[in-house]
């Protein structure tokens, strides 16, 4: 996450609640959608991310295309459908903190701008800090595409303070469902940006997806540490692949203003208890005060004698997903 003073929790709102009920339609056994086989995420070289986000030369119709943005964003491409989550493509960060503390200078360019996308299907925030809910982002898409927006109903007004359109905005909350054109589901989870955070209402303002698209599922679990359930939900959820942040945490940017995320470590054993067979890291690279070096990401993944598969991305590379048995533990 990032520096932010947005919203300062009440200490009501701050605690940390039992593991919700998520039993029922939105909580099932759905281990796999393709028995017996576990989803490759095989690396495109030379395939430059553009504005329409095409599918590389080759892709068949069963796969997914799958674009990381830096930060916590990603794109994500079946057939004629795009999903981005947490696109954070601007420099707002770097105007709302220059000069102070931690000035969120970018350590690359956004991969693509925003005003040159086109074809989105829907946006879905995880919650209401400006690099996962961007404004920059947000009102560059608006005039060339008229997408869904999927954010926790805890920051709906948030959201439309920061330009979503009232009529393309749905909030959610754990443990319920929403359904988009086509094959395409989301069922969000809580999620633990350091706590478990809850409105007056009870809706969580830190949601984690699973996404369901083109038979694949894949679980976004928005900024996130490790909390008590949570690998029994997702086992049950049946994740193949999961996007974790892997950018730690530590006292001191805790107590500026910026709450952590899983370490590599967490990340890894979260997929081993939770039973998902791929693991691919994010939340690094993009603000020197808030990453880690990937390299050493690597090693420590590399000395693990046991699951997940892994990636480390590179911004901007495209990966598919492809139905079969994953045959390499890792993607360098």
């Amino acid at each position: 996450m990032t520096a932010h003073s947005d919203h300062i929790p009440t200490s009501r709102e701050r605690r940390h609640p039992p593991f919700p009920d998520l039993t029922g339609a939105a909580v099932r056994d759905t281990s796999r959608t393709r028995p017996g086989t576990r989803p490759a995420v095989r690396p495109v070289s030379g395939t430059p991310v553009t504005g329409t986000f095409p599918a590389p030369e080759g892709t068949g119709p069963d796969e997914v295309t799958l674009w990381w943005l830096g930060q916590a964003g990603f794109a994500l491409r079946h057939r004629d459908r795009l999903i981005l989550i947490d696109p954070y493509l601007s420099d707002t960060l770097a105007e709302k903190y220059r000069g102070k503390l931690f000035p969120h200078r970018r350590m690359h360019p956004a991969p693509v701008a925003p005003e040159d996308i086109r074809g989105v299907t829907a946006v879905l925030c995880t919650h209401g800090h400006t690099d996962h809910m961007d404004p920059g982002t947000i009102r560059a898409l608006l005039p060339h595409n008229d997408p869904r927006f999927i954010v926790p109903r805890a920051e709906r007004d948030r959201a439309l303070e920061r330009g979503v359109p009232a009529t393309r905005l749905t909030g959610t909350n754990a443990g319920e469902r929403v359904e988009l054109d086509g094959d395409i589901t989301i069922e969000p989870v809580p999620a633990a940006h350091e706590h478990l955070e809850q409105d007056a209402n009870g809706d969580h303002r830190f949601l984690g997806y699973v996404l369901t698209i083109g038979g694949f599922r894949v679980y976004h679990s928005g900024d996130c540490v490790p909390y008590d359930g949570q690998p029994e939900l997702l086992r049950a959820l049946g994740a193949d692949l999961a996007l974790l942040p892997v950018n730690g945490r530590d006292a001191y940017r805790t107590e500026n203003g910026v709450p952590g995320n899983f370490t590599v470590r967490e990340a890894a054993e979260l997929c081993e208890a939770a039973g998902i067979p791929q693991l691919l890291c994010h939340h690094f690279g993009l603000f020197d005060f808030n990453t880690v070096d990937p390299d050493q990401a690597r090693e420590e993944l590399r000395r693990r004698a046991t699951p997940p598969f892994w990636t480390v991305p590179r911004v901007g590379h495209a990966y598919v997903l492809t139905p079969g048995d994953t045959t390499a533990k890792e993607i360098r």
